[in-house]
Parts: C-alpha cells; structure tokens; sequence
C-alpha cells in the first residue's frame, strides 16, 4: 500500500533526518534543509520524529493514495488541496482510498514536509531514508520523485477519527528580511576587526545560486588579511564560506565534505530553517552570539518541540459535530 505520483513538482524528495558519520568518505549529510518542519510533521501523524517525509520546493506534487491514513503538511504553504479543496498546514488529515492531494504554488516560504502516518517504505542506506541526488543515493532511487513513481508505506492501524494541530504559537513566521545568528568559524582570525564588523553591517540578497548544496549571496565584499586558501578541512551545515572575490556563500544540507575556503561564521542549528525557506532576493543580516547563547538557544527550541507534545489540539468528529480538546 501507498500512493502513486501523477505529477512529480519541481523537486520531490524523501528526507528524513539526515545520514551521519559518513563525511568522511565524501557522503554529505543530507535530510531535511528545514529540521524543525519536519519533525513538528512526524508527530502530528504519530511518527518518530526521524521518520522520512516527501520535502517539497516551490511547486508541489499531485499524488494518490491508495489506503486510509493520515497526513500532515509543515513548513512553506504551497496552497495544498485535499480532492481540489484547500486544507490548512500545521495539522493532520484524515486521508482514504483514492484521495488526492494537490498544490496550487508557493505563499509563503519555498519548502514543505508531507508527513505520513507509519513512514515512507524505501531502503535505509548508510543509516538514513535520505535522497543524495548527486551521489545518486537513497531515497526513491536516489532521484525525486516523478510522474508514475509508486511509492511504498507503513500502515499502522489506529484511530484515524482524531485530527491534530498544533498552537498558532509553535508556527514559524518566513520572512523575507532574515536575520542569521551565528557563531565565529574556524578561519575568524583570517579577518581584521574591520572586515568584521563590515561582515556583520552589511545587509546581503539571496542571489538565484541556492539550492540544497549552498546559498550565494551578493553584498559587500569581504577582505582577508593574506588569502582565502586554506589546507582544507570540514565543511558544516551552515558554515559561511568567504572565498577570494569575498562574496559569503552558506553550506547546507547537500554540501561538500570538505573545502579550502575560509569560514567566517557559522549559523546556529535553530536558525538553519530560515535559509531552507528562503529565496532569490530576500535580504540577509547576521549577528555574531557566542557558542554558549547557541547552546542555549538549542535547549529552548528541544523544550518547545516537547511542549508541542502535551499541547497537541485534537479535532474529533462525532455525528458531523467537531470537537476539539488539549490533551493533558
């Protein structure tokens, strides 16, 4: 049982979390580019946060299902329809035989995660569900999804009466004028003071090069006190490349394992989502915190997520009359 592509989108992927501790065997880590979507998907249809979801750019696929289930639809609202009508994001569908689901196109943010209830059935390679489209790896045989694809699902029984959704409170707001918070890189002290603080006043445009590999971006040009060359060494999700023209270029999910450009910064794993929704022309500042603040930046967005839990609103429908009620 599953469902069957009858329109591909522009690019329709399988990601889970991401695969781990293959850097260094040139393998990038892939998954999700927006973590948070993803996961807040997975519990709306009672999954493991790390279970695999389709993460749709931009334009949407139209898909079948061929059994009873539920979904979820986080991240960017691409206009999602349910048999041709529109359904809201951030809660969970009843979903039956034959339905249909369909996008109209992007609102507001460029990515989001179709969750469904038991998980997406394709091969696990090298500990993840995730596509690889470069290395051909993972995922529905390490490409996106296209129209006639037959997709695989987990069916778990269970009560498919209950809807839920989350507080308005736990949504993320996808502005076009993005602030970045990061942290000082490896290569910091390869810049004077004053090409810091130039770094940090600047305000930069998302340029057209961006996708799952890394955001280039135009502004003011960095100066390095000797060269950008370095020996090269790890590349993180979120490290800010400044090569020789100075021009900053952010690494995500799909980057190098490696590079000899150095990095100024790093943005902090809590603002990665703002870049997996983020587009040519939208504005991009940065704010230097220190690893601490980081850290305990992180802690906060793993008690929001846990808080989702006990604060889940359930929609039941008895006799066509819908009721709703706080788990506690």
């Amino acid at each position: 049982m599953g469902f069957k592509v009858e329109l591909g989108g522009f690019q329709t992927l399988i990601q889970d979390k991401g695969r781990v501790g293959y850097g260094q065997y040139g393998v990038s880590g892939c998954g999700a580019m927006d973590e948070y979507a993803h996961r807040v998907g997975n519990i709306l249809v009672g999954n493991d946060e790390n279970e695999a979801s389709l993460e749709v750019l931009m334009v949407g696929p139209t898909i079948k299902f061929d059994e009873c289930t539920q979904i979820a639809i986080t991240g960017a609202d691409l206009g999602a329809n349910l048999n041709g009508k529109k359904i809201d994001i951030w809660r969970s569908y009843e979903i039956n035989p034959g339905d249909i689901l369909s996008f109209k196109g992007a609102k507001s943010g460029v990515r989001a995660y179709i969750s469904i209830s038991g998980g997406i059935d394709v091969p696990i390679v090298m500990g993840s569900k995730s596509t690889y489209t470069r290395g051909k790896i993972g995922g529905f045989s390490g490409r996106g999804l296209k129209k006639g694809d037959y997709i695989n699902t987990f069916f778990e029984e269970r009560d498919f009466t209950i809807n839920k959704r989350i507080d308005d409170e736990y949504i993320p707001k996808y502005d076009t004028n993005i602030v970045l918070r990061i942290v000082k890189g490896p290569q910091f002290d390869c810049f004077s003071e004053s090409e810091i603080n130039k770094f940090l006043n600047n305000e930069y445009k998302v340029t057209n090069e961006i996708d799952r590999m890394g955001c280039r971006l135009e502004g003011g040009s960095i100066k390095h006190i000797k060269g950008a060359d370095i020996i090269s060494d790890g590349i993180s999700y979120g490290a800010i490349q400044v090569p020789g023209q100075g021009k900053p270029i952010i690494m995500l999910a799909d980057r190098q394992t490696s590079g000899g450009y150095t990095k100024i910064g790093n943005v902090i794993s809590v603002d990665l989502y703002k870049l997996a929704q983020a587009k040519p022309n939208d504005s991009i500042k940065f704010e230097l915190i220190d690893i601490y603040e980081a850290h305990r930046l992180l802690k906060q967005q793993e008690l929001k997520i846990k808080s989702i839990y006990k604060n889940m609103i359930y929609v039941r429908k008895v006799r066509g009359k819908v009721f709703k009620y706080i788990a506690v």
